[in-house]
Parts: C-alpha cells; structure tokens; sequence
C-alpha cells in the first residue's frame, strides 16, 4: 500500500484554513504552503495519542518524527480532542498533575484541531462501537487519506472504507510497514 493523497483531495493547504487550537496558522499548513510533495492528512484515535504523548511507544518513533517533520498532518476535531482531555485524567496513567500541561502541548503542537462542522456521513460504515464513530465521521470530513487506530471495531470497517475509496484504516504497524514501502519505492 502506497500512501498518497488520493484523487480529488487537497495536496496543499492554504495558510488561512488551517490553524492550531491557539489559532495561529500551523507549522503543518505553512510546510504544506511551500512543500512541492503532497502531505498526507492523518487521523489518530485516542490510544494512539496515548502510546505517541504518554508512553511514548519507541515503536512508533516514525510516526511521531513524521508528524514532527511535517511529512503528514495529523488532525482532530473539537469532540475528538475532548476525549483526549478527559482520558488524560483516567487515574491509572502514568501522568502527574505537572506532566499533563507538557502532555496536552504536545498534542496541540503536533495535530491540527478543525473546526466542528456538518458531516455527510452518506455511505459511511457505522461502528458497533458509537464513541468511535466520531473518528470516521473526522477521516471523512478532513479527507484524511488513513485513519490509524489499534482499536478493533474501526480495524473492522478498513475493508469497507477502502472499497468506497474514501480512507485507509490501519494499525500503527501497518502505517509503518507503508510508510517503509513508500520510502523504499
């Protein structure tokens, strides 16, 4: 599998349209304004965030330096990111009170926060899992070209929404054996 932006989609962003939650432009958006390759538009489910901002998974070491690099832009959205927030706050994390600030900075540093916006989930596979459904419904609408997830649920709709040919669904080690693939090719 060869992650590209797919046809139809933006290759480049326009600085005024996309801002971090701080709402300055991103350091994404301006890297996309001035870089000559398309930048393929990520979204990451929240124990994904975990692993990259809390534990700091080494296995996914790429992922993070490809976002660091802006060699993709991560995104979410308002309810997205609230989630986020209130996972932080679980108490079998390992994260104090000070950690969090850090944590939560480097989230906002990394992924572009979208504005909420109206949905036409028409064809869109539903989730058995509802709490999950809001990261389809932001794939589709930022048209993402891969959801990444180790959630099993979304994993279970990857079929689906590759045939209709609107996002990959994969795992972290799946996004990776890609992305070695791309830069092998």
């Amino acid at each position: 599998m060869h992650l590209r932006t797919p046809p139809g989609k933006p290759a480049v962003l326009t600085i005024s349209a996309i801002t971090s939650s701080s709402g300055a432009p991103s350091a994404v958006a301006i890297a996309a304004a001035v870089s000559p390759r398309p930048i393929v538009r990520i979204v990451l489910d929240t124990n994904v965030c975990l692993d990259l901002f809390v534990f700091r998974d080494p296995r996914w070491a790429l992922l993070l330096q490809a976002m660091r690099e802006h060699r993709v832009e991560a995104v979410t959205r308002e309810d997205c990111r609230m989630e986020w927030l209130v996972v932080l706050n679980y108490p079998h994390l390992p994260l104090t009170e000070e950690d969090k600030p850090t944590v939560r900075a480097a989230f906002d540093d990394l992924i572009t926060c979208l504005p909420n916006a109206p949905v036409n989930t028409f064809g869109l596979p539903v989730c058995t899992d509802p709490d999950d459904q809001k990261f389809l419904e932001l794939a589709l609408q930022s048209q993402a070209g891969v959801l990444i997830t180790k959630d099993k649920a979304l994993l279970k709709l990857a079929k689906k929404t590759a045939r209709k040919n609107m996002f990959a669904i994969m795992t972290p080690q799946g996004w990776h054996a890609a992305m070695a693939e791309e830069i092998a090719a």
